[in-house]
């Protein structure tokens, strides 16, 4: 399974690039320029960690099939935040903020899934609080930052 472990060293860097890229966006100031510079590397990646999840899914599909629908499902956010932003239909700044947040909630949600087992202490609490953990904390800072641009118009 060589050509597995290579797909996954790629899903880990792309993903890496996602952590990276996302906070950036999020930080700078919205419009264009470093926003908009980081947020086409983070939809870059995460195309990167889409195709990478599909592509594990199908080479191992009894033990990786979950990779499959939570690709589709997380990209979907990252897709849909993206496209609002470049084709700035009606409330698309609802749309692109409750997308690319979504989808950063999506990669930290798998990061923790996947990592856990492996740090001592946090391995004995139960794995259900690190798939919904994100969630709690992300959703209303989705709302708090829609809440703050509602009336933004940025470009």
């Amino acid at each position: 399974m060589l050509i597995f472990t290579f797909i996954l060293f790629i899903h880990i860097f792309a993903g890496s690039i996602c952590l990276i890229s996302g906070i950036r966006a999020m930080s700078s100031k919205k419009r264009r320029g470093k926003h908009t510079i980081c947020g086409e590397i983070y939809h870059s990646a995460y195309v990167v960690v889409f195709i990478t999840s599909l592509t594990m899914a199908l080479l191992n599909w009894e033990s990786s099939a979950y990779l499959f629908f939570i690709g589709i499902f997380s990209y979907s956010f990252a897709f849909i935040g993206y496209l609002a932003g470049k084709k700035k239909w009606k409330n698309w700044i609802a749309s692109h903020i409750s997308g690319m947040l979504g989808s950063y909630i999506a990669i930290c949600t798998a990061i923790l899934v996947v990592n856990i087992p492996n740090i001592t202490i946090l391995n004995e609490w139960n794995p259900l609080i690190f798939w919904f953990l994100p969630s709690i904390i992300g959703s209303p800072l989705i709302f708090l930052v829609g809440q703050k641009y509602k009336k933004f118009k940025p470009f």
